[in-house]
């Protein structure tokens, strides 16, 4: 069996966090995901306190290992979730799209782990000062909002650039990424577009079809004029967008086109209008599993190619 030092932190079976994806990543898939084992984490997305409270205490109903909450910094409302997540005392604070220090004081006053995604060096040595527990470095390959560089590179260079543990995150959908995020020098991984077709994933039936049908091109980055692309599976919505990015409407105009559409993917299913956010690991996920169930046979393969590494040494 494979144990990290990322199990022994957050007292977690297996080093995997479920990743925080907004309309998506409810208390419900949460507690799947601990009680398989791993990290559930719930997305406070762009939503209110009242909302982030309401799936915490759904999560606490179905489950009594740790679990952790993912708060966007770029959020109207990431000051109060931020509040609310230390008043609840949660396991730990993932945060994405941001600079996650002026938050973090209170946070570690009341006990949360935090570990922030990153997709930079630069960030990665900010949070370490700033007391960062451990670090989840993302790479450009993961569905929603994406940073420059590959999980292939961006990585080692973290690992080297901290002694926090790293967890990998960005292309990772099997045990073949797990193994290869441990040789990069991880002790963890996040996975998000895999769980999207967990049994417990409560989005729209038409997103999760979506994934399984994706092929290896079925995935394209739309927002690099806005500084905070993103990459979702290829759909009228996601085309319109892009061509919109090169045209001469303004910033305010170009954001309003997107405005809603994840929840149109999400929650209504709107195959046109809707964003359907997601990796390029998509086009590798091929069945629907209860989330305990892909978590064992995730880690499964990578214990088999672990342990058969040194078969070209001479």
């Amino acid at each position: 069996m494979i144990k990290t030092p990322l199990c022994d932190l957050l007292g977690i079976e297996y080093p995997i966090f479920q990743g925080g994806m907004a309309w998506i990543s409810d208390g419900k898939l949460a507690a799947a995901v601990s009680n398989g084992g791993g990290l559930g984490i719930i997305s406070a997305m762009n939503a209110d306190a009242n909302y982030l409270k309401e799936q915490i205490d759904l999560c606490r109903s179905l489950t009594d290992k740790p679990f952790g909450v993912n708060i966007m910094l770029m959020s109207p409302f990431a000051g109060e979730v931020a509040e609310l997540a230390a008043r609840e005392h949660v396991a730990v604070v993932t945060t994405g799209a941001g600079n996650p220090s002026k938050y973090m004081p209170m946070w570690l006053e009341a006990g949360v782990k935090v570990i922030p995604v990153v997709a930079s060096v630069g960030m990665a040595k900010l949070v370490t000062k700033a007391g960062a527990s451990a670090i989840i470095a993302e790479g450009g390959e993961s569905g929603g909002h994406v940073g420059e560089l590959t999980t292939m590179v961006l990585v080692p260079q973290v690992c080297d650039a901290t002694d926090l543990p790293v967890l990998a995150a960005g292309g990772i959908g099997d045990g073949r990424g797990i193994a290869a995020a441990f040789q990069l020098g991880a002790v963890g991984v996040q996975v998000g577009t895999r769980f999207l077709v967990a049994h417990e994933c409560g989005v729209h039936a038409n997103y999760k079809k979506k994934v399984l049908k994706a092929n290896d091109i079925a995935t394209m980055t739309t927002g690099k004029r806005l500084g905070h692309p993103v990459r979702q599976i290829k759909n009228q919505f996601a085309k319109d967008f892009l061509k919109a990015e090169y045209s001469q409407i303004s910033d305010e105009e170009l954001e309003a086109l997107g405005r809603g559409a994840l929840y149109r993917a999400a929650i209504e299913g709107d195959e046109k209008t809707g964003d359907f956010l997601a990796g390029q690991i998509a086009g590798m996920v091929n069945k629907e599993q209860p989330a305990a169930e892909i978590i064992q046979e995730m880690f499964s393969q990578a214990e088999k190619i672990l342990a058969s590494a040194g078969k070209w040494l001479a």
